[in-house]
C-alpha cells in the first residue's frame, strides 16, 4: 500500500488537486456549488460585508463544498465495493447526501442573516424611485427580455427553442423576480422571489435541458434588461 502514498508535500498537493478537478469534471452538483460560490462572493463584495461576515461566509462555503466532495468520495467507494443493490450501501449514500443537505441548510441560514437586511434596505432605496412607477413596466420588461432571448436563440444553428443559449425560462423568472424587487413592499417578498428564480434555474439544469452557463446567462439577461427598462422609464 505504500506505493499509493504521497512521498512529499508537493505530491500530496498534486493528488489533492486531482481530486478537486475530478469532482468538478464529473459531479454536476459540485459545479453548481462552485458557481453559487462565485455568485455569493460577488454579492458579498457588492454589498460590502464586514470582515467577520467574510470569515463566516468563507467557512460556510468551505463546509458545503467539503460535504459535497465527501459525498462524492463515499459514493465512489460504495460503487467500487459493489455494483448491486444493498441496504447498507443505500444507507451510506443516503447519509452522505444528508450531510450535504444539512450543510446547504446551514448555508441558507447564514445567507439569510448576512444578506437579508441589506437586500431589504436596497429595496427601500429602490422604492423611493419607483413609488409612482406604473406596474405595467413589468410586462414591458418581460416582452423585451423574451424578444432578446429569442433573437439570441435565432442565431444558433440549428435554431433551438427548447434548450440552448440562453435559458428563456431562467431569463423570464429573473425578470419577474427583479420586477418584484422594484415593485414589492418588503424584503421577505424579494427573498422569496429570488428563491423561486433559483429553483427555476436549478430545475432546468436538473432536467438536462440547459447547462449551468446557459441558466446563468439567462438569469443575467433577465436581471440586467429589467433593471435597464425600469431605469429608462423612471428617468
Amino acid at each position: 500500500m505504500s506505493r499509493f502514498k504521497a512521498r512529499n508535500f508537493p505530491e500530496s498537493m498534486h493528488y489533492a488537486m486531482q481530486g478537486v478537478i475530478y469532482a468538478i469534471r464529473t459531479q454536476r452538483n459540485v459545479r453548481l456549488h462552485f458557481t453559487f460560490t462565485v455568485l455569493v462572493v460577488i454579492l458579498a463584495w457588492l454589498l460590502q460585508v464586514s470582515n467577520m461576515e467574510w470569515a463566516i461566509l468563507s467557512l460556510t462555503i468551505g463546509l458545503v463544498i467539503l460535504a459535497e466532495m465527501a459525498n462524492t468520495a463515499i459514493e465512489t467507494v460504495v460503487d467500487l465495493i459493489t455494483d448491486e443493490y444493498h441496504q447498507l450501501a443505500a444507507v451510506a449514500k443516503n447519509v452522505a447526501a444528508g450531510t450535504v443537505l444539512a450543510a446547504a441548510a446551514a448555508a441558507v441560514a447564514v445567507g439569510y442573516f448576512i444578506f437579508f437586511d441589506r437586500l431589504a434596505n436596497l429595496q427601500v432605496e429602490a422604492l423611493a424611485y419607483t413609488l409612482d412607477t406604473p406596474p405595467h413596466i413589468t410586462v414591458l420588461a418581460l416582452v423585451v427580455v423574451v424578444f432578446i432571448v429569442m433573437m439570441a436563440k435565432a442565431r444558433s444553428t440549428p435554431i433551438r427553442i427548447q434548450g440552448g443559449m440562453p435559458s428563456a425560462h431562467t431569463a423570464t423568472a429573473a425578470s419577474i423576480g427583479t420586477s418584484i424587487f422594484f415593485l414589492g413592499h418588503n424584503g421577505v417578498t424579494t427573498v422569496l422571489a429570488l428563491l423561486l428564480v433559483a429553483l427555476v434555474a436549478q430545475s432546468r439544469v436538473e432536467a438536462g435541458i440547459h447547462t449551468v452557463a446557459e441558466v446563468i446567462v439567462g438569469g443575467l439577461l433577465g436581471v440586467l434588461i429589467t433593471v435597464l427598462t425600469f431605469q429608462l422609464i423612471i428617468n
